[in-house]
């Protein structure tokens, strides 16, 4: 198969699977004329590797679940261990994004949205705060 054969049956781009090749995820066979050479286990593991990187798997990450993809001696522990470390850094991403959204709530009530030129957003977005107190750079 071909780069553009894969990328259709993968559903990745075909840059994104150069990028792969590039740092040594998958390792396409090479023609004399230098053209790649997909083997359908190519296309498997860029089929997980999208799967993987949908559901927020770092390069890292899909690199070790690879490589214990393939070990077939593999304890699902060490697999285990990777997702509920990828979950944790989800959570925590989620706590950032709902003290953002509390925030960003707060400063859009506060705001009046009139002709005015006072506005909260702008105030609180002019803070620097530092560990004892706030200065606000606003005018």
């Amino acid at each position: 198969m071909n780069i553009g054969d894969v990328s259709r049956l993968s559903g990745l781009p075909a840059k994104t699977i150069r990028y792969y090749e590039d740092i040594g995820l998958v390792s396409p066979l090479r023609s004399d004329n230098g053209y790649r050479s997909f083997r359908k286990s190519d296309l498997h593991k860029l089929a997980f590797l999208g799967r993987a990187r949908s559901l927020g798997f770092s390069i890292d990450d899909c690199r070790n679940l690879m490589a214990l993809y393939d070990d077939k001696t593999r304890a699902s522990a060490d697999v285990k261990t990777i997702a509920q470390e990828h979950l944790k850094r989800i959570e925590q991403k989620l706590r950032e994004l709902s003290e953002m959204q509390g925030t960003l709530t707060h400063l859009i009530k506060g705001c009046a949205g009139d002709d005015r030129p006072d506005c909260p957003i702008l105030a609180d977005l002019a803070t620097v705060t530092d560990s004892d107190d706030a200065i606000s750079l606003a005018s």
